[in-house]
């Protein structure tokens, strides 16, 4: 899945996809339930979802902030920790069976300086991020939780095929009741 995933790009050519194949060779597989991440740890790889999914989340005294949600075929990490090399404050879990492959920081960024097209691709995939990260904030500013769920049923309909639920209703800053009673169509 990953070789098919990176085939999709028009511009990687077959022996870059050969080298980020090769690169990539930490297989992960983990159970539902299970942390990729815990909080206070140090993000020393990006791990491409292969199968499964999962949740990104803040863990707080009284509960858990879903701050987002990963699936194939995506990237995931503890972005600030992976970039800045501080301790996570994140969590990132398994809501089920879930395979990956890592790559540490330090291959990642020997293959950036390698391959042009591989730092071109990592750059049109953070401008993605950080294009959604603003109508995330947009979303939670918004009072209404109605308008919060229907700019994501619009963005990401399919959020509502795999994720649970309550997973969704943390998602945007709501309870399980009133995600419920808006209902999600």
């Amino acid at each position: 899945m990953f070789a098919d995933a990176l085939q999709q790009v028009p511009y990687f050519t077959a022996r870059e996809i050969e080298a980020l194949v090769a690169a990539w060779n930490k297989p992960i597989t983990l159970r539902r339930g299970e942390l990729l991440v815990q909080r206070g740890q140090v993000e020393r790889n990006l791990y491409f979802v292969r199968e499964g999914l999962m949740r990104i989340y803040y863990p707080t005294e009284t509960e858990e902030i879903c701050v987002g949600f990963a699936y194939p075929p995506s990237m995931v990490c503890s972005f600030p920790s992976f970039v800045q090399g501080t301790a996570s404050e994140y969590c990132i879990q398994a809501l089920r069976q879930t395979e990956l492959l890592g790559i540490s920081k330090a291959d990642f960024t020997a293959l950036l300086e390698l391959l042009p097209n591989l730092a071109r691709f990592w750059r049109e995939e953070l401008e993605k991020v950080l294009v959604g990260r603003i109508d995330r904030e947009i979303d939670l500013l918004l009072p209404e939780p109605e308008r919060r769920l229907e700019r994501l049923q619009r963005r990401s309909p399919h959020l509502f095929q795999l994720v649970p639920r309550k997973y969704i209703a943390s998602y945007l800053r709501m309870t399980p009741e009133t995600l419920s009673r808006l209902g999600h169509r």
